[in-house]
């Protein structure tokens, strides 16, 4: 099908991307894809005083394909939104990331970008489902955030709900410049006492 395709027309799986490209096929060969965990033997001493010796400046072949995989593990991020347990400085990150100015959506690894390499690609993880509507999925992501980022900020004391929800670029910019910025300043709050209570 070419063109875009309605996501209210896809069916949901509990994922905002599960709706967007309809495929546990495609699901279950992502999770199989070149970046799957694969089991590990631990490096040895020598391995890893020789590598550190030797930092190679040789630039690194990507094939089509790992970076047909690299725009989907991209778009996996956006559902880490939805768990209350990933930090707010990571949901921030990703807010910026999906939601930024539409100027920069034609630029290489941008939530559209990734969007597009992904649905049309013929090495993609998932099902070809083509052109899908950007502006939608950015929808139902703003949709989905009424209910993830509530779960999430009841994870966090009075004052830092408060905050976000008086001053969230405020929070934002401390998390940017340090993203233990929360847990510091609620350690400080537990050595000291709440200075205002």
């Amino acid at each position: 099908m070419l063109g875009h395709q309605p996501i209210a027309t896809a069916p949901v799986w509990g994922s905002v991307f599960l709706a967007a490209f309809p495929s546990r096929e495609g699901l279950q060969k992502a999770e199989i894809g070149p970046f799957a965990p694969q089991p590990e033997t631990p490096p040895t001493a020598a391995d890893a005083a020789a590598s550190w010796g030797e930092l190679d400046d040789t630039p690194v072949e990507w094939s089509e394909e790992d970076l047909v995989f690299l725009h989907w593990r991209l778009l996996q991020e956006v559902d880490r939104l939805a768990d209350p347990a990933t930090p707010l400085e990571e949901k921030f990150d990703t807010l910026r990331w999906v939601f930024t100015e539409r100027s920069k959506d034609a630029m290489p690894f941008s939530f559209a970008s990734c969007l597009r390499v992904v649905g049309c690609s013929p090495l993609s993880p998932i099902t070809y489902c083509g052109l899908v509507d950007i502006e939608e999925v950015r929808d139902r992501i703003r949709c989905g955030l009424r209910r993830w980022l509530p779960a999430t900020l009841l994870r966090y004391p009075a004052w830092v709900r408060d905050a976000v929800a008086s001053n969230p670029e405020w929070i934002e910019a401390r998390l940017e410049r340090n993203p233990q910025w929360i847990n510091e300043q609620l350690k400080r709050m537990a050595d000291e006492g709440d200075l205002f209570a």
